[in-house]
């Protein structure tokens, strides 16, 4: 059965939404990052710097993978993104929206070359 087509509006809420519960998980990661300073204070300061270590290198490893991930999968669409530049009369210049277009395009490709940067 055919579901009707989301909502940007909707699509931008949900996104929304768990972008605020990451944050929240950040938060509360945080937070239990602080308190291992107790095994230093107890005179193990090794256990903190092994449960920081760990935690860290899985962090990066999980964000790395995702952002790896969402570049691939934007990379192989650029092109048909780019197909739906607006035309006016077989012309993309006179088109209205050209320039917010191209904006929004371009914005998309720095992100991506920022993020190749950041993973490589």
């Amino acid at each position: 059965m055919d579901q009707p087509p989301e909502d940007p509006r909707e699509a931008r809420a949900r996104l929304l939404r768990h972008m605020t519960e990451l944050h929240r998980l950040h938060l509360a990661l945080l937070a239990d990052m602080r308190g291992l300073k107790r095994f230093t204070t107890e005179g193990r300061p090794l256990v903190e710097t092994e449960l920081v270590s760990e935690t860290l290198e899985q962090y990066l490893s999980a964000t790395d993978a995702f952002l790896e991930n969402m570049r691939g999968r934007m990379e192989a669409r650029l092109g048909l993104l780019r197909r739906g530049e607006p035309l006016a009369n077989g012309r993309a210049e006179d088109a209205p929206g050209h320039g917010g277009f191209w904006l929004l395009f371009s914005r998309l490709c720095a992100l991506l070359r920022r993020i190749e940067r950041k993973v490589s």
